[in-house]
Order: structure tokens, then C-alpha cells, then sequence
């Protein structure tokens, strides 16, 4: 019976219609298959492809996935850089002929044909090897490629290089395959061209930063409503804040957080300029440019803010010479006038002395005023020295003589009122190298700060204490001198900032804030230092240390 059934299909054909039809239906499903993978290729591959992803990355990827469904071993990329087609990638890594980064020539080129055509170029060996026209023949003989695909990267009718899909074994592609792979080819070339323009950008990016954080001088981006967009790393290093903590704050709330700071108010829809006062006393000039767009709108506003602290100190400074050299010039002039009528007391003085009987009182009231002339005389000789120029010259001196000389200028206006000056002077103390009147300058701003600090006392007993002496230290000799008071001391905050230029605890009408800074320099300059101890309540010792002549001090000593 089964003979006969089977019998039957056969001459009714019933067994032919079932055999073509599964047959159909199998090669409709491969298709269907087919396409899904192919579709699955293309989905996966662009959506895995991002503009950070490494090409080798990406091509292995791509490989991996047309493995399924192709005979394809090999997969290449040449981009067009500058007219020159470049070897870029080539996955597996061991494939490769000719290294990356090589040029492909453009003579009877495979790849270069798939440009000039703008369409997909198949190779494959032909039975007779010397009929293949491609100048890339040894190279795909080497490799042991039977075919290989060139597909150009097309984006917007541009050619961005070439997608090369090389097999081992002949392949033939339909219609269906070779419009898959160039839609595959120019998903690719949209994927590359937006990378490539992302990396452009970013690029840019980095550069404009570079370029922004490169400004020594602090700069802020902040919006209509003067909040901070942008700010480079001046900014950090000024302020000693973290980049969270300045984001989105109102440029105020930075700038002037302490609470010293002042600053004008500023309108910000045209450019000005202005003078602030930051932290730690910074002198700062800002600039401010509003940016627009191109429909004239302001979206932004520019602050350039430049710390010129050490510029303004200068200027002060200069200033301050230029009034120092015009008061010792007026200083001289009148003690040159005050010689005149002083020989002549001092002489009629002397006169009148030997004719006076020493017995007589008037010889007593001669005396005082002799001696008053001799001691006017000094002072007169001390502010001629002090006031002459070409003293700034270096030569050998001596540091109990530079006291002396001051406290004839300064200790009986000092002891007027009712402060002890006590001093003690070491005897045989070294000489030193430098000008006489740059230490003399240094000695009466000590004295000076320790008078006006012991008036703001209410204690009876003040003192200032005046001692040189010669120290050894790491085998070189020093010679130093201290000047003390009693006073109400310097808080440990301030004993640093004492030294910056304008930095005064006095009234603004009392006090510049230059003596000690000037003090300073002129011991650093002498190859020295000035240094402070204090302790609040009980006073204040400041110290000048100098290089003994002959010594070879290139750094001060910690002392």
C-alpha cells in the first residue's frame, strides 16, 4: 500500500509540488535570515560606533558580524587626507602588507577605481593571473585573498576613502549584497564624518582652553544675570578655591567674600574699568567686555581682572623715593642755611667763653650754649650724610656707627616723650660691607615703630632697647643688631604681613606700611635679613642681620 501511495505522488506530482515547495520556502527563509542578519549588521555596528570607539575596535566588531553571514576574512580602511589615500586600519592586525599610515598609489589602483567610480569594485582571480589589471594583485597574492571588495565612503556625494572586504575563497555577491554593503559603506562614511568633525571640535575646544588657562591674569565668563559660566585656572590659584565652589555663583560672592574686599558697582552692558581691593589686601585692575551675538544681544559678560599689587607697590615706592630725595635735598639746603648763623653763635660763644670768668655765671649759661651749638653741628653733619646720594655706594662700615649717628637724629625726640632708649654696643664689632645710609635708613624706621607703638601705651615704664653684637653661625661671622620694645607685641597673623608693602596697623594719616618693607630690601640687598619675634602683651624684638666684611654671605643664616 505504501508502494502504491508513494506511486501515486509520483505521477501526480503531488511529491514534485511538496519537494519545490519546501525547497522555495527554505530559500525564502535563508533570505529572510539573511536580510535580518544583514539589517542586524548594520544596526548593531552603527549603533556600537561612537566617537570615542578605536577603529580597530570597530572593524573587529563589523568583521565579527559579516562573518555570519559572508566568506569575508579581511577588513581595511583608507581615508583621503589631503588628495593622498592613507592605509589607516586593517583588521586582523597580523593581515596587514604595507604598515599604516603608508600612501596607496592611485595608478591602476583597485581602491582608487572604487573612488573615481563611486561604486563598489569587485576582485577576484581570474584562471589567467597576468589579466588582473590591479596594481594591489602581489599584494592580495601575498595575503592569499581570492576576492576582494573595494567600497567607497560615500557622504553627500563626497568620497571620504575606502572600505575594502577581502575572502580567501571566490565570493559572489548578488545585487542584493553589494547594495547592502554600499549602504553599509556610506552608514560608515556618515559615522567616520561626524567623528572626525567631533574630534574637530573638540580639538578646538582643548585649544581655546589651553590658550584660556594659559593667561597668567584671571579671567571669568559670566551670564546676563551675573552668574559664573566659565573661569580659568588663574582663578584657582587666586582664590584657592576648588572648581565646584565657583560654578554658577554670582561673581560677588567670589570676588569679594572676605570681607576687605571692596570694588565698584559696575554696568556691565558697556566696557569699563575698575580698581579692587581683594583678598590679603591684592591690589587688582578689572576689565570687563560685554559678548554679543550677532542679533546684538548680550549672552555673556568678559572679566579680565589683573593683580597689580606688586606693580602699585612699585610705583609707591618710586613715588616714595622721589619725596625722600626731594626732602633730602630740602634738608640739605637748610642745614646748610642753619650753618651760617651757627658758626657765628658757636664763635661768639667761644669769645665771649675766654673772657668769661669760670666763677661768673654767664660762664655756665656760655657753656650750655656752646655745647648746644656743637650738638646742633652734629645733628646738622648727620643730615648731611643721611641726605647725600652718593652714600648708596657700597664700602666698609660700621654698624655702631650707623647707630649713633641715628640716635643723634632721633633719641632725644624719642626720650621727650618719656621712653627709655637703653644701648648696648659691642666693642670691637666687625666691620660690614654696604651703604651707610641705607642701614641708617633701616635703623630709624625701627626706632621710629617702636616709638609710635609704645605712645599708643598707657604703662608707665616704656623702653626701647638698642644692642649690637657679632654672632658665628655655620662658621661665618655675622654682625647683628636688635632693637626691642615693651610694647603691646604683634599677633602671630600679622608678623608675616608686616613686611608686604603697605601693610600698616596704623592710622591712614600716621603710617604708609613702606618702612618695613623698604627695611627689608635694603637687608636682603646688604645680604642680610630682618626678622621678627613677638609675643602679644609682653613686645616685640626685631633683628637686622649683616654679613661681617670679608665674609662670603650669598644666603642669610635661619636665626
Amino acid at each position: 500500500m505504501e508502494n502504491k501511495q508513494t506511486m501515486i505522488e509520483h505521477l501526480t506530482g503531488v511529491k514534485s509540488s511538496k519537494m519545490n515547495y519546501y525547497t522555495e520556502l527554505k530559500k525564502t527563509i535563508q533570505e529572510l535570515e539573511k536580510k535580518n542578519i544583514n539589517l542586524e549588521i548594520m544596526n548593531e555596528s552603527l549603533k556600537s560606533f561612537n566617537v570615542n570607539m578605536d577603529i580597530d575596535d570597530m572593524l573587529k566588531n563589523v568583521l565579527e558580524k559579516l562573518q555570519r553571514v559572508y566568506s569575508v576574512s579581511r577588513i581595511s580602511l583608507s581615508l583621503l587626507e589631503e588628495g593622498e589615500l592613507i592605509l589607516t586600519n586593517v583588521y586582523p592586525l597580523d593581515s596587514k602588507f604595507l604598515q599604516v599610515g603608508s600612501k596607496l598609489p592611485s595608478d591602476e589602483s583597485l581602491y582608487w577605481e572604487a573612488i573615481y567610480q563611486k561604486s563598489a569594485t569587485l576582485y577576484s582571480f581570474p584562471l589567467k593571473k597576468e589579466e588582473v589589471p590591479y596594481i594591489e594583485r602581489h599584494t592580495f597574492e601575498k595575503l592569499g585573498m581570492e576576492s576582494v571588495l573595494a567600497l567607497p565612503l560615500l557622504s553627500k556625494e563626497r568620497v571620504l576613502g575606502v572600505l575594502s572586504l577581502g575572502s580567501k575563497e571566490f565570493a559572489a555577491y548578488s545585487e542584493d549584497d553589494l547594495s547592502f554593503f554600499q549602504q553599509f559603506a556610506d552608514q560608515l562614511a556618515v559615522c567616520i564624518e561626524n567623528s572626525s568633525l567631533y574630534n574637530a571640535v573638540l580639538q578646538g575646544k582643548k585649544e581655546w582652553e589651553s590658550t584660556f588657562n594659559a593667561v597668567e591674569d584671571m579671567l571669568f565668563l559670566i551670564s546676563e544675570e551675573e552668574k559664573i559660566l566659565r573661569f580659568n585656572q588663574a582663578v584657582l590659584n587666586f582664590f584657592k578655591v576648588k572648581p565646584g565652589e565657583i560654578i554658577g555663583r554670582h561673581y560677588a560672592d567670589i570676588l569679594f567674600r572676605h570681607p576687605e574686599s571692596k570694588g565698584e558697582e559696575l554696568d556691565f552692558r558697556q566696557s569699563q574699568h575698575a580698581r579692587l581691593v581683594l583678598e590679603d589686601n591684592r591690589i587688582c585692575e578689572m576689565n570687563t567686555y560685554p559678548v554679543i551675538s550677532d542679533d546684538s544681544q548680550i549672552h555673556g559678560i568678559l572679566l579680565y581682572i589683573k593683580d597689580v599689587t606688586k606693580r602699585t607697590h612699585i610705583e609707591a615706592q618710586l613715588m616714595q623715593s622721589g619725596k625722600l630725595a626731594a626732602i633730602g635735598e630740602m634738608a640739605a639746603g637748610v642745614a646748610h642755611e642753619l650753618n651760617s648763623p651757627l658758626t657765628a653763635i658757636l664763635g661768639n660763644a667761644q669769645l665771649l667763653l675766654r673772657q668769661a670768668d669760670q666763677e661768673d655765671i654767664s660762664y655756665e649759661l656760655l657753656t650750655d650754649i656752646r655745647n648746644c651749638g656743637d650738638r646742633c653741628k652734629h645733628i646738622i653733619r648727620n643730615l648731611l650724610t643721611f641726605s647725600r646720594q652718593d652714600e648708596y655706594m657700597f664700602q666698609e662700615c660700621s654698624l655702631n656707627q650707623a647707630v649713633e649717628q641715628v640716635l643723634s637724629l632721633v633719641k632725644y625726640q624719642i626720650e621727650r616723650q618719656h621712653i627709655q632708649v637703653t644701648v648696648t654696643l659691642a666693642s670691637e664689632l666687625p666691620a660690614f660691607n654696604g651703604s651707610m645710609q641705607q642701614i641708617e635708613q633701616t635703623i630709624i624706621n625701627l626706632l621710629l615703630n617702636a616709638k609710635d607703638v609704645l605712645l599708643e601705651e598707657e604703662k608707665e615704664e616704656k623702653c626701647i632697647l638698642i644692642e649690637t653684637k657679632a654672632i658665628i653661625k655655620e662658621g661665618e661671622e655675622w654682625v647683628e643688631l636688635i632693637v626691642a620694645d615693651n610694647g603691646k607685641g604683634i599677633p602671630p597673623q600679622q608678623q608675616t604681613e608686616i613686611f608686604h608693602p603697605f601693610y600698616t596697623t596704623k592710622e591712614t594719616d600716621k603710617g604708609t606700611g613702606l618702612g618695613l618693607s623698604v627695611s627689608l630690601g635694603i637687608a636682603k640687598a646688604h645680604g642680610g635679613m630682618l626678622t621678627v619675634t613677638s609675643e602679644e602683651g609682653k613686645g616685640s624684638c626685631f633683628t637686622l642681620l649683616l654679613p661681617a666684611k670679608g665674609g662670603t654671605h650669598e644666603e642669610y643664616p635661619d636665626h
